[in-house]
């Protein structure tokens, strides 16, 4: 593999940030929609949740055969215990890949300077040409000190080149001017602000060389359980389910997995989904009328078909658990 990695020259790469549930996900959906046909992306996604979804979701939409490439790295931070899970996670995708770009989501909770160390490291000083830093805001939490007041949530905001006000439908005119004061305050002189809706970026935000500055390695806490081997690869038991937890800023993050042969009423799961109160969910469901991917955030509750999964899969992040989420989960079987 190393000798591969040596072949791989100055591939650009573009970390691609912001807190949770504001829309990363659905900004490199769109990105790789505009992909040009001829070019070959990898994209390395980070999530907080034990039980990893967005992997799925990514490779219902994108394949292999349309050249896109996606790893996955659940369970926090992936740039803690040294960046070691990352870059096994990275060194694989890049030698399957040998992409012509290469996009990397952070959790929600990561650190964007600590993922940057990572990537200009020697090991990969020759093989990554680091791009453009962009950073998802919703303005409308600009008012809320669970965010001004995080560590993280303005970390995202100083090393970015661009900042995206993405849910700009929802925002009123003051939501935009607290955003760029907060913006001028916080980040980078020469920091690009663009507004957009459910995460439509151009391409040519991508171009360009960052000027961000590389930071020291980091000492923030790492998540409960971030060690342990992960549950989101692991084999499943007997009785054909998992659940992973995971704690880390404030914040909880509660998972189930299932395997194929335990089928869901999807109806009953609408409503289940419907009446979770969190920050964040994202879920795939083998249902009795199909396979369905499911992403909830503060202001709405999508359900989008798919053509397949290997097993069903939900992620909640959330500030406190409900002790009632898995008995209501389970009664939709």
């Amino acid at each position: 593999m190393t000798e591969l990695l040596n072949r791989i020259e100055a591939v650009p790469t573009n970390i691609i940030t912001g807190f949770l549930g504001v829309g990363k996900t659905s900004a490199i959906l769109h990105l790789l929609q505009s992909k040009p046909t001829n070019q070959r992306w990898a994209i390395l996604v980070n999530e907080f949740g034990e039980i990893g979804v967005d992997g799925s979701l990514f490779q219902d939409k994108h394949s292999e055969d349309g050249n896109i490439f996606i790893r996955e790295v659940p369970g926090g931070c992936m740039c803690c215990a040294a960046g070691l899970p990352m870059q096994v996670a990275l060194n694989q995708l890049l030698a399957r890949a040998q992409p012509d770009r290469l996009l990397i989501e952070p959790t929600g909770l990561g650190h964007p300077v600590e993922v940057l160390d990572v990537l200009t490291a020697e090991h990969y000083s020759k093989v990554l040409s680091i791009e453009k830093i962009i950073t998802l805001v919703d303005a409308r939490n600009l008012s809320d000190p669970r965010y001004t007041e995080n560590a993280t949530f303005n970390q995202q905001i100083a090393i970015a080149d661009v900042i995206v006000g993405n849910k700009n439908d929802l925002y009123q005119y003051q939501d935009r001017v607290q955003l760029e004061d907060y913006v001028k305050s916080k980040s980078q002189p020469d920091t690009k602000i663009v507004f957009t809706e459910q995460g439509q970026l151009s391409l040519d935000l991508l171009a360009g060389v960052t000027t961000a500055s590389v930071g020291s390695h980091h000492s923030h806490d790492h998540p409960v359980g971030s060690e342990q081997l992960s549950f989101a690869t692991m084999p499943l038991p007997e009785s054909g389910y998992i659940k992973a937890v995971n704690k880390a800023q404030g914040f909880h993050s509660i998972g189930w997995r299932f395997d194929s042969s335990k089928v869901f009423n999807r109806q009953a799961l609408f409503v289940f989904l419907s009446g979770v109160e969190a920050i964040r969910v994202k879920a795939v469901f083998i249902t009795q009328s199909g396979v369905f991917g499911y992403n909830i955030t503060s202001d709405a509750l999508t359900e989008v078909e798919m053509d397949d999964c290997f097993e069903s899969r939900i992620d909640i992040i959330t500030s406190d658990i409900d002790s009632q989420w898995e008995a209501q989960l389970f009664a939709c079987l």
